[in-house]
């Protein structure tokens, strides 16, 4: 097995339960609230938006929950994902670690995100919902369920945020290929997205705006539910079968990650990686090897490296329970930036809750370092990441160049969340050399974390 590159599993290996970190957590995270009563929300708060069995989802302790059979059927479309080892990469950094990525861009929408699609349109369905809103940023999760929007008969609306909407015209197109209706945000079609264009008709959107749209959409429609492409419990526990499935192949090849790596906007993919071994950890003790989990995010939206750990909305115009998590504040607008689907305001808070744990680090990085990273992997590998993941292989080389500089030879795991095939503007702006590195206002943070909601 020295040799091999991909380490494939078959179908009937594909794992049958999702994985749930609540049930090994040694301090449970810090309950959702209600914004008007500041008391913990329960099922009947959230039925608007969401059917029971996701609401289930969201709250349960349980470690492990069944995939349903018809949802394992699709993702057996494009499940097991590979695991391939970067040998050529490692040749041409001239390192002694062992590089490791599990490529989620094998999926019909090109990423991670129809892992939590799917089932959640599936779900929906079996409630008998027919129309489904959501938000999305570059359009991974957009595409995604859309797709799945296809194939269990739902009427799709997605809000997307409108810097990604005019930078990313092929993956709108993707989404309306898939039977779904495309709106930029801030749009004209809500009350929260007039409410912004009155204060500024060229707002270039956020993640927050493009949510209060689509939840305001669902609460006020008995027909429509909302689905949400990350930071929630259910959404991230979806995505825990790539972790479960890396562990698997890794026992393939033979093999044990010192480090593993993911991007972080909401916290999908990187949970979907790092939970299933974050919780082999929890579960071993002392006794089981001891991993550095690795968090990483633009520079530009810094909420785990930069936020503060506090309850606040999910959305802009403060629709949404409050929630413990990293935050830049609700109002926070990021500089507009290629990885769109890394730009929002605040990080999940189940991961928010392990990096308080002291279980994660974190780290942010600028855009040209990250595509500077994704065109040596393209080059050396021959997949060209989308953004987002370029900042996970930015990660993954400096810590393979490190063991270079140290003489070890560690083993890194990361997560290619999906391929930048939509992407191709930004790399053509990288490589002429009109790619510039943004930070965030310092004095519009200031004023975001100022209005953090006060909970006593």
């Amino acid at each position: 097995m020295s040799e091999t590159t991909k380490f494939l599993l078959s179908e009937d290996q594909m794992p049958k339960d999702w994985y749930n970190i609540a049930a090994d957590l040694p301090v449970p995270p810090p309950a959702p609230l209600h914004p008007a009563t500041q008391q913990p929300i329960g099922p009947a708060d959230l039925a608007p938006l969401f059917p029971m069995a996701l609401i289930e989802q969201e709250v349960s302790t349980e470690r492990r929950i069944e995939i349903p059979e018809p949802v394992r059927e699709v993702l057996r479309l494009w499940r097991p994902s590979p695991l391939i080892r970067a040998r050529r990469l490692e040749k041409a950094l001239g390192t002694p670690a062992k590089i490791y990525f599990k490529y989620e861009g094998v999926s019909p929408a090109g990423s991670h995100k129809p892992n939590s699609a799917v089932p959640q349109a599936w779900y929906n369905g079996q409630a008998g919902v027919k129309k489904l809103a959501t938000e999305t940023g570059a359009g991974q999760w957009g595409s995604s369920l859309a797709f799945a929007g296809s194939l269990f008969g739902l009427d799709i609306t997605i809000y997307q945020v409108r810097v990604s909407y005019d930078q990313k015209p092929y993956r709108r197109a993707l989404m309306e290929t898939y039977g779904a209706r495309c709106v930029a945000s801030p749009s004209n079609e809500t009350q929260s997205g007039r409410a912004v264009l009155a204060q500024n008709p060229n707002h270039l959107g956020s993640l927050g705006i493009a949510i209060s749209e689509a939840v305001e959409v669902a609460a006020l429609n008995e027909d429509t539910k909302y689905a949400l492409g990350s930071v929630l419990n259910h959404v991230l526990l979806h995505q825990t079968i790539i972790g479960e499935e890396a562990m698997l192949q890794l026992e393939m090849a033979g093999d044990d990650p010192d480090v593993v790596i993911g991007c972080t906007g909401g916290g999908s993919n990187f949970a979907g990686i790092a939970f299933p071994f974050i919780g082999m950890q929890l579960r071993g003790g002392a006794s089981v090897k001891q991993r550095r989990i690795i968090a990483v995010e633009p520079a530009a939206c810094p909420s785990l490296t930069r936020g503060k750990y506090a309850y606040d909305f999910g959305d802009t115009a403060h629709l949404t329970p409050l929630v413990k998590m990293h935050t830049l504040g609700s109002t926070f607008t990021p500089a507009g930036f290629h990885a769109g689907g890394l730009r929002y305001h605040g990080m999940a808070p189940l991961v928010s809750h392990v990096k308080e744990l002291g279980l994660i680090e974190a780290r942010a990085y600028h855009q040209t370092a990250c595509f500077e990273a994704g065109v040596m992997f393209a080059r050396a590998e021959g997949i060209v990441p989308a953004p987002e993941a370029n900042h996970a292989v930015r990660c993954a080389i400096d810590e393979a160049l490190r063991c270079k500089a140290e003489d070890r030879a560690k083993t890194i795991l990361f997560n290619l969340s999906g391929h930048g095939h939509f992407d191709m503007a930004a790399y053509q702006n990288y490589l002429s050399g009109g790619l510039v590195d943004q930070d965030y206002d310092e004095g519009e943070l200031a004023m975001a974390l100022s209005g953090l909601p006060n909970v006593g």
